[in-house]
């Protein structure tokens, strides 16, 4: 009996060490997750990210916590930690904070090294989350590397994004800054009791305006005036709402989570969550295709070829694009 079929008969053991193999990228976990896609496509997958230190790993225990107590609902939860410089393994931060989840057989929580891939994702988040789906976790919860400039890469995997912000950080707009509110399908103002909380709400909004004209205001003769926009977001259109919530004690969790019902939700009635799943899967593909296509070139040019030709560059002899021309034309002259 395979490792795959271990886990499709519910082996809890099977799916760690399954989790193992796929992280790893090895042979192994490829021909399981070869095995288990047709199983996969039913979780929600919702993807959590923001700035350091505005609560993530803190209302991702929340969430699962409401999942489970609410509905029952088998929730898996993917925490990419930065990689240790000394070990390259996970520092396993959000493990601690996790740990009102622990013993529950229904909550499996994973923590992955992002061995410094862009955007705060591992190459192999994916593969992780089809385990998951194909094991019956009915949600998958995937909480980023508060990296900042780079999070968009967390929208290309889940079907709900919410980005997180908190007050008194420094700067009211710090998503907007880092370039993540567009991605945002829910908007989080996390520790809403701290001081400062208005001034985030009200950049945050102003910034939502801006991306999504639904009306504009001006003074006109002293009086205000309001003028619809004339190019109305049509009915399918998802504007991200705001809502606050303070992971420690729970407050706005409930709130939160029927946010993110409402969200996946519209994402079936539009068409969108069939979509969001054709485009995940095509970055997916991508991504493969160019990993794969690398691999083989690399086997096919000789390394001395190879350094030749960089030498070339490096001495500025040749550009980095006339040295691909050349490598994929035959090699160095």
């Amino acid at each position: 009996m395979t490792l795959a079929e271990q886990l499709l008969s519910g082996n809890r053991l099977a799916l760690t060490r399954l989790l193992t193999q796929v992280e790893n990228d090895t042979p192994e976990g490829r021909a399981a997750l070869t095995e288990l896609f047709p199983h996969t496509g039913k979780a929600h997958l919702i993807g959590v990210t923001g700035a350091p230190g505005t609560g993530k790993s803190s209302l991702v225990n929340q969430l699962a916590l409401h999942f489970r107590r609410q509905d029952e609902r088998r929730v898996a939860v993917v925490a990419v930690d930065p990689s240790s410089p000394f070990t390259g393994g996970a520092v396993l931060g959000d493990r601690v904070r996790m740990r009102d989840l622990a013993g529950d057989p229904g909550v499996f929580i994973r923590s992955m090294a992002s061995r410094g891939s862009l955007g705060g994702l591992a190459q192999t988040t994916a593969g992780l989350v089809q385990v998951f789906d194909a094991a019956g976790f009915d949600i998958i919860l995937v909480e980023t590397v508060g990296a900042g400039q780079a999070e968009v890469e967390i929208a290309r995997l889940a079907h709900t994004t919410l980005v997180i912000e908190a007050p008194g950080l420094g700067d009211d707009i710090q998503a907007i800054k880092a370039g993540i509110l567009e991605i945002a399908d829910i908007l989080v103002v996390n520790k809403a009791d701290r001081p400062g909380v208005e001034n985030t709400l009200k950049a945050l909004k102003s910034a939502l305006e801006l991306a999504h004209p639904v009306r504009h205001v001006f003074q006109h003769h002293g009086k205000l005036e309001v003028v619809e926009a004339a190019d109305k977001p049509d009915y399918n259109s998802w504007i991200p709402p705001i809502r606050q919530t303070v992971a420690t004690d729970g407050e706005g969790v409930s709130e939160l989570a029927d946010e993110i019902a409402r969200h996946a939700q519209h994402l079936r009635e539009s068409g969108d969550w069939t979509a969001r799943d054709r485009s995940r899967l095509g970055s997916e593909l991508d991504a493969l295709l160019q990993e794969t296509l690398l691999a083989r070139f690399r086997e096919q040019v000789p390394d001395v070829q190879y350094e030749k030709v960089l030498e070339r560059v490096f001495q500025r002899e040749l550009s980095p694009w006339e040295a691909v021309k050349m490598l994929l034309n035959g090699g160095a002259k």
